[in-house]
């Protein structure tokens, strides 16, 4: 115990670098949790997505998109959720599957749809790259 204590107050900067990066991903994680926004791996995504009432918006910039996209997925840019029109304005009614490349953008997009109302939301966690690590079907544009 001695040794750390003389660690911190030799090295202050660096210890109150790490309990500030610690605070961001607890606050961070806490947030993620009271937005009510559900993490679907692959698997568990299948039963969503083969749900009559379900969407799978894929945010991914189109090139990414055109690649290799999730079966009956739509292709929405960021902004437009962010700006929403009527079509989008429609999607929030339904339970949406927000899917990215890597899974960093959807949690973005989900906040964009909870904003219009939407209330059932779920991200594709891992994103596309996880979808295609898990050796699930994609088509192509």
């Amino acid at each position: 115990m001695d040794q750390l204590i003389e660690f911190i107050t030799n090295h202050a900067l660096l210890a109150g670098g790490f309990v500030a990066v610690l605070l961001l991903l607890v606050w961070t994680e806490f947030a993620r949790r009271l937005s009510g926004t559900k993490e679907l791996t692959p698997a568990q995504a299948v039963a969503w997505i083969n749900d009559p009432d379900s969407a799978v918006i894929d945010v991914s910039p189109a090139a990414d998109f055109n690649k290799g996209h999730i079966i009956g997925a739509k292709n929405l840019p960021l902004t437009r959720i962010t700006q929403a029109d009527a079509e989008v304005r429609k999607l929030a009614e339904k339970k949406l599957l927000v899917v990215c490349k890597a899974g960093q953008t959807a949690g973005q997009a989900a906040s964009g749809f909870g904003k219009l109302g939407a209330r059932n939301i779920a991200i594709l966690k891992g994103g596309m790259a996880r979808w295609l690590a898990d050796q699930y079907p994609v088509t192509r544009k």
